[in-house]
């Protein structure tokens, strides 16, 4: 099966669209997956087109784990009881 080649304009859509649906439970597949795209560009003005999507991606990432770290931290002191 050949696989198609995208073009700089697929990357973005689909960084955009990685930004848009991403989840909690799916954030880390995601950010992966949208930072091998933003590798796979050729230039540093398409990494600058994606950069606004990648900043978002990672500060959801960032906020969603330290949510997740409390609520662990939570259930732990709640047991010591």
């Amino acid at each position: 099966m050949k696989l198609p080649v995208l073009t700089a304009d697929d990357k973005l859509a689909e960084i955009k669209r990685l930004y848009y649906s991403t989840t909690r439970h799916t954030i880390k597949s995601d950010f992966e997956r949208a930072l091998q795209l933003l590798k796979s560009m050729a230039s540093e003005d398409e990494r600058e087109r994606a950069a606004v999507y990648m900043d978002g991606l990672s500060q959801m990432r960032s906020d969603w784990a330290s949510k997740v770290g409390k609520r662990k931290t939570k259930q732990r002191s709640g047991n010591r009881q």
